[in-house]
């Protein structure tokens, strides 16, 4: 396919040559029509290769500066009367990648007696969180944590959210 498009190239180039090398000069002789040689003709009458597939596009790009993002996981949950509420642990999307919920693993001392529980997305305050000892704030009580249902892989989820702030799933 490549060596068809050179041959084009220089064929092209040739007549275009000729033809403004003919346009100042009133004394040359007509141009004749001349067919390439052999070789070339052949290559112009062969099949054309199927088309080969244009390469993707670049991946597109964003910058975020380091005090503006920040990572979630690990990362304290107080309540906004600062009692400690866990850590979260993990985060729940639905199938469109929307975040949802996140996992916090509540109660329990060093990790012995805690559980699971999973809480509205909308119902996290994320304030200013610039360095990895800044909390993330919960608007529920204590109390309301301790009463939510343990999550448990593989069965329903069931999300404790502050004051109606959580939507119904949608499949």
């Amino acid at each position: 396919m490549r060596r068809f498009q050179f041959a084009f190239l220089a064929i092209a180039v040739a007549a275009f040559a000729a033809g403004a090398a003919s346009a100042g000069d009133d004394t040359a002789p007509p141009q004749v029509d001349q067919k390439p040689p052999p070789a070339q003709e052949q290559k112009a009458v062969a099949p054309a290769a199927p088309k080969e597939a244009a390469p993707p596009p670049p991946p597109s790009v964003t910058i975020i500066e380091a005090a503006d993002a920040h990572g979630v996981l690990g990362r304290d949950v107080r309540s906004t009367t600062g009692e400690d509420m866990g850590r979260i642990v993990d985060v729940i999307v639905d199938r469109a990648g929307q975040v949802r919920a996140a996992v916090i693993d509540f109660g329990g001392f060093l990790g012995v007696g805690s559980r699971k529980i999973i809480v509205d997305w909308n119902a996290l305050h994320f304030g200013q969180i610039a360095n990895k000892g800044e909390s993330i704030t919960l608007e529920l009580t204590k109390d309301q944590v301790k009463a939510a249902p343990e999550y448990k892989e593989d069965a329903p989820i069931v999300v404790l959210g502050a004051s109606g702030a959580l939507l119904p799933f949608v499949p």
